[in-house]
């Protein structure tokens, strides 16, 4: 049994407009992948969120998941990442 976490951490900032939500959730139900826990705000006009998606079904690798949402982000002009969730908690470790 692998100990590696099936979890990432998508992370979504830019200029508040209307779908970004249903943008990022549309390409994660397409890839089969569960958002499991999700939070957002806005700053005046600064739209952030970050998501924490289980991938352990998902039917596309994490590299072309991680693509995908870039993609995406790009066209929205918005920045969307993902990252392993042991890896953005020994990045963001205290």
């Amino acid at each position: 049994m692998s100990t590696h976490s099936t979890r990432i951490i998508v992370s979504v900032i830019g200029q508040d407009r209307v779908g970004i939500i249903a943008a990022v959730a549309t390409i994660l139900a397409g890839s089969q992948a569960n958002i499991l826990d999700i939070s957002q705000t806005v700053m005046q006009d600064l739209f952030s969120m970050i998501m924490m998606v289980d991938i352990g079904k998902a039917s596309v690798p994490f590299e072309e998941l991680k693509r995908r949402l870039a993609d995406k982000g790009a066209e929205m002009g918005i920045r969307i990442d993902a990252q392993q969730e042991d890896v953005f908690r020994f990045m963001h470790r205290l």
